[in-house]
């Protein structure tokens, strides 16, 4: 091999560089393009690449650019969509940045506890979101239950203000610096369903109850949730949902069947 010529194969930066390539950085609402800026120059520096922004107030934006530096080029491949729905499609983990402790399917997670789950799933090819909400109310409780990982960032509790831009660094960071660590005693990777299947899944699940009877669409109360977050617990494999969706499938299949005839003289 050439000396004068680098190996990028040995560098331990060039890899964590491309296991990060594993993770996209969502922003929902986000009102100031100030803050998208800064959130790419948080970005950047960690070696994350892909951001998603759902409904942004004012973008594209000469403030985002400004305050992105050098990151301007992660402003110019940003992905914009309209719904949190589309920025979380062919993702297997989605990690809600939250301050919510109730309603909560998963455990609320600092990012030193959940990032080696996060680089473990990445280093077996799956795609993760990390979820930011709006500057001044976060996510609301219908976006953090789309997710199936909640994580928070432990602050003085005399003195909680941190920005999107900070929260994002925080969990950056947490995660170049775990990936240049060695996880490799983490345990295999599960085959974890996709978001989009599993949102499915909850539709044809809704669907079925509706039609059994045992759900009523005029007094649902609270049904659905509560069986999203029961699920979530779960953390559903894409052959664990093959096989509720087959149940479902089935279910209906026996509520249409005629009733069996009554052969008693």
């Amino acid at each position: 091999m050439n000396p004068n010529t680098s190996d990028n194969t040995l560098d331990p930066n060039h890899e964590a560089n491309q296991q990060l390539e594993r993770f996209r950085v969502v922003l929902s609402h986000t009102s100031h393009p100030g803050n998208i800026g800064s959130t790419a120059r948080a970005m950047k520096t960690m070696g994350l690449t892909r951001l998603y922004l759902v409904n942004p107030k004012e973008f594209p934006s000469e403030v985002a650019v400004a305050l992105a530096s050098n990151a301007h080029d992660l402003l110019d491949s940003a992905i914009i969509v309209d719904s949190m729905e589309k920025a979380l499609e062919g993702t297997t983990l989605q990690v809600a940045m939250t301050a919510r402790r109730r309603e909560l399917a998963q455990p609320l997670q600092t990012p030193r506890q959940l990032v080696p789950e996060l680089v473990n799933e990445a280093r077996h090819g799956g795609e993760i979101a990390l979820v930011f909400g709006t500057e001044m109310s976060g996510l609301t409780i219908d976006e953090v239950q789309l997710c199936n990982r909640r994580v928070t960032i432990p602050t003085n509790p005399d003195y909680s203000s941190l920005n999107l831009a900070q929260a994002v660094q925080v969990l950056c960071y947490e995660l170049r610096a775990t990936l240049l660590d060695d996880v490799s005693h983490l345990e295999e990777r599960r085959n974890y369903a996709s978001h989009e299947y599993i949102e499915l899944f909850y539709k044809h699940l809704e669907e079925t109850l509706t039609t059994i009877g045992f759900l009523k669409p005029k007094a649902p109360k609270r049904l659905m949730p509560r069986l999203r977050r029961m699920y979530q617990r779960i953390d559903l494999e894409q052959e664990e949902v093959d096989i509720l969706r087959g149940i479902l499938r089935a279910t209906l299949e026996y509520k249409h069947k005629s009733p069996p005839k009554d052969d008693t003289p």
